[in-house]
């Protein structure tokens, strides 16, 4: 199963597939969230949908909810364990500001690290040399034994295409 980050969402809307002009894409991707491939967790469907644009109120749609809401809570001790791990929470130099950087970031990868076979998906870019709050998700699964991919890479996998094929 996929986990999709906010990030993914945002920018396939304001960059390559607006809801109004493309929304094959979104149809696709609910889909997908029918069929238990992609889901959003809790903490980053609360994020999208809580502005007024276009994508929140997609995202608000009961179908849209239904078809990919992670129906989960996060397990308080996995998320603890993403912050220690995967932004050196642990360390004596990491304050509030760094968890406020952090944002909902440690609960996707918590919620990777709750069941086998999830896939974090992102728009972040790995960034190994950066420290505590300003750690990039990729490095954070990396360090938590998490798998992540791309968008792009994700859409090749679960096959997307405007074709109609």
């Amino acid at each position: 199963m996929y986990l999709i980050d906010a990030n993914v969402l945002i920018r396939a809307h304001g960059d390559f597939y607006p809801i109004d002009r493309v929304p094959q894409f979104w149809d696709w991707l609910m889909e997908q969230g029918q069929k238990g491939n992609t889901k959003i967790p809790p903490e980053i469907y609360d994020e999208i949908t809580a502005g007024d644009d276009a994508l929140a109120q997609w995202a608000k749609d009961t179908d849209v909810r239904t078809s990919l809401f992670l129906e989960e809570t996060p397990d308080p001790a996995l998320v603890q364990q993403v912050v220690a791990q995967g932004y050196e929470g642990n360390e004596p130099m990491f304050t509030d500001v760094d968890l406020d950087k952090i944002g909902r970031d440690a609960f996707i990868v918590a919620y990777a690290i709750a069941e086998t076979g999830r896939v974090v998906v992102t728009k972040e870019v790995s960034a190994p040399s950066k420290r505590r709050g300003n750690r990039k998700m990729p490095d954070a699964c990396n360090d938590c034994g998490v798998d992540w991919t791309n968008d792009f890479e994700m859409y090749r996998l679960l096959n997307f295409n405007l074709s109609g094929r």
